[in-house]
């Protein structure tokens, strides 16, 4: 694992995408501004979690196979871990500074930077996990710096 990176479209677009709004700037108008930023084709309804995150070493990457899921920031920062596969040599590490989709079958997993990270999540109503424990060596690996 490396240092940590800044998400953006093009360094996140394998993993999912920020959920930001897509449309132009749209200055002097005092209208809301709201388009749909994300759609899953199949209906099967969602739920809304809310992590008060606390920890500081990573044991285990978690994917879902049939869910999207989002990572939304609150409060206090947070190391973000994904992986297309499960290889370290692949696990890439960024900032969650900013509202992200992830996609179905993303490992994952989130570090607390600060004492605590708030971060709101939805997904699926019905999720399915699979986990990737993580042995003793790389659970205390730190990718704190730049």
């Amino acid at each position: 694992m490396s240092a940590y990176r800044t998400i953006t479209p093009q360094s996140f677009k394998s993993y999912g995408k920020i959920i930001h709004y897509p449309g132009q700037n749209s200055k002097g108008t005092r209208r809301n501004l709201w388009r749909i930023v994300h759609a899953e084709k199949a209906r099967v309804g969602w739920r809304v979690a809310y992590l008060v995150l606390r920890d500081k070493t990573i044991g285990r990457l978690e994917c879902h196979p049939f869910s999207d899921e989002t990572f939304e920031p609150v409060k206090g920062r947070a190391l973000f871990f994904v992986s297309r596969t499960r290889s370290l040599k692949r696990v890439k590490c960024f900032l969650l500074d900013r509202p992200v989709v992830l996609h179905k079958g993303i490992w994952h997993g989130l570090v607390a930077l600060d004492s605590e990270a708030e971060i709101k999540i939805t997904e699926n109503n019905y999720v399915t996990c699979r986990y990737w424990p993580l042995d003793s060596r790389v659970r205390t690996l730190a990718c704190f710096q730049k």
